[in-house]
């Protein structure tokens, strides 16, 4: 286990959680599963209009946890990796003023085109 950034692991490539949390976000955020939480809600409330026993009760209840959990895992990782680049990029923008204003190299301002992804069409 790591307390390292998730955006600082494994150097610049990317770590096997980075790359299922992306994957993870872009399926989450979709109608197909949304459609899929309406219909787990609605079973919750179908479980409980049933007036089934307590076990399925605890069940139902269980996985509804579960699912919350997991969706609050991914958010925060991409949240923390979206606040990560951003702030990549304000460094890079301020070093780059910085040394526009010094009248010295170019360095930073190669940073900055690499931190906003700017490249040249071929």
């Amino acid at each position: 286990m790591t307390t390292q950034h998730p955006a600082e692991r494994g150097g610049k490539r990317r770590d096997w959680f980075a790359a299922f949390s992306e994957r993870a976000s872009n399926l989450t955020s979709s109608p197909p599963f949304y459609v899929l939480c309406v219909l787990l809600v609605l079973g919750m409330v179908a479980v409980h209009l049933a007036h089934l026993p307590v076990p399925w009760l605890i069940f139902a209840g269980d996985v509804m946890t579960a699912v919350n959990l997991l969706l609050l895992t991914l958010l925060k990782n991409t949240e923390r990796r979206d606040t990560h680049a951003l702030q990549r990029k304000l460094d890079a923008i301020a070093a780059a003023m910085l040394e526009q204003h010094a009248g010295t190299s170019q360095t930073a301002a190669d940073e900055l085109r690499r931190a906003i992804r700017v490249e040249k069409e071929q």
